[in-house]
């Protein structure tokens, strides 16, 4: 099979699909790997080593496409890309697409065969290609919250850890996945007052367990909710449906009972946001104010440390990737159950249930397309 890898267009995005360890991998088992001249720079990545590898390095992202059986990336194709579909292309990357009906559109049109890392789900239950990146952004959630937390940034101008004979940062997490533990781990480390809040009273009890008297765990309700936003310095949005939209639990009514200057970073802007007053941001412009309440809502908060983020993230996603292109698609989803959950589109019809309840759009099971 023929791999594309091309540069990541989207604002400040530096991460690469492939690195040059991943080039070997594919060429050992007998694919042809075809790199975007300049795509892995921004994660450290020169040309040279993907050479070195294997690769056939190409100037133009277009011939890229155009040779790829399946393309291999990091974030959605944006707008200028979608010409550059064709049909029966494996595209292997983060979709996000129940926030983005546009793309969705333009997949099925193409007759894109669309697999997406973030609903990619083994057994278990766990989501292996979105676990590093979540690992990473509620970790990051932590470090930008207390950034905005200064004063000339916005905010009301408070150390996160406090010092001795001055209060600490209170941080409200609301979700108690891998984001939410990451940023537990990272906002209990720098000594802030933790609360974090789950549905799921057994993930509750896993993380007392894990932090003890260190954090306050409190169920999901609006009630719940709204009381301890009102004492909150920095609130982290880490709700996760898989491949559906985020369901939107910080209210925009809770903006006027906030301290000023209170921070809120929305890690799930990419599934819609779980906040009513959230938009998209980009780190180029990362934050806005409303109601004195400020908002980070950047769409690829890891692609901040595309080095730790494309050797992470392709760690994972290798593994996958490999099977699909050495049994292609149709065999690889029967033989992996976890690869046939990652198919969103295939052949111009939807193959995921999330996505399509999102946009009332018909529903097929990818088992009875082939």
């Amino acid at each position: 099979m023929k791999i594309g890898c091309v540069k990541e267009i989207k604002n400040n995005e530096f991460r690469v699909g492939l690195t040059p360890d991943n080039v070997k991998a594919y060429i050992a088992a007998g694919h042809e790997v075809y790199m975007e001249a300049g795509a892995g720079l921004g994660s450290g990545f020169a040309d040279s080593e993907y050479t070195g590898a294997g690769a056939s390095v190409v100037e133009k992202a277009a011939d890229v496409w155009n040779m790829a059986d399946m393309m291999v990336k990091v974030k959605e194709p944006l707008e200028e890309e979608w010409p550059l579909f064709h049909e029966g292309l494996i595209l292997y990357t983060y979709l996000h697409l129940a926030a983005d009906k546009p793309q969705t559109d333009a997949l099925l049109a193409g007759k894109v065969n669309a697999v997406a890392y973030e609903t990619l789900q083994e057994a278990d239950r766990s989501l292996p290609c979105l676990i590093p990146m979540s690992q990473i952004a509620g970790r990051l959630s932590i470090q930008e919250g207390a950034k905005y937390l200064e004063k000339r940034f916005g905010g009301e101008g408070i150390l996160l850890a406090g010092v001795p004979g001055t209060p600490k940062a209170n941080v409200v997490i609301l979700g108690g996945g891998t984001v939410g533990m990451n940023a537990c781990k990272i906002a209990v480390g720098m000594g802030a007052n933790v609360t974090i809040i789950d549905v799921n009273l057994k993930r509750l009890e896993e993380l007392d367990d894990l932090f003890g008297s260190r954090i306050q765990t409190l169920v999901s309700t609006d009630s719940n909710i709204e009381r301890v936003v009102k004492e909150a310095d920095l609130v982290i949005g880490s709700v996760l449906i898989p491949g559906g939209v985020t369901p939107k639990l910080f209210k925009k009514k809770y903006l006027s009972e906030m301290k000023n200057g209170a921070v809120f970073v929305d890690v799930a802007i990419d599934q819609g946001g779980c906040g009513e007053s959230s938009h998209v941001t980009t780190h180029d412009d990362p934050v806005y104010i409303e109601e004195g309440v400020v908002h980070y809502c950047v769409g690829n908060m890891p692609g901040a440390v595309p080095r730790t983020s494309t050797i992470a993230l392709t760690n994972a996603t290798l593994k996958y990737g490999l099977q699909i292109a050495s049994a292609g698609l149709e065999k690889a989803c029967r033989k992996s159950e976890a690869i046939s959950t990652g198919v969103n589109c295939y052949a111009g019809k939807l193959t995921n249930k999330n996505v399509a309840a999102a946009f009332d759009y018909e529903y097929t099971d990818l088992k009875t397309l082939f």
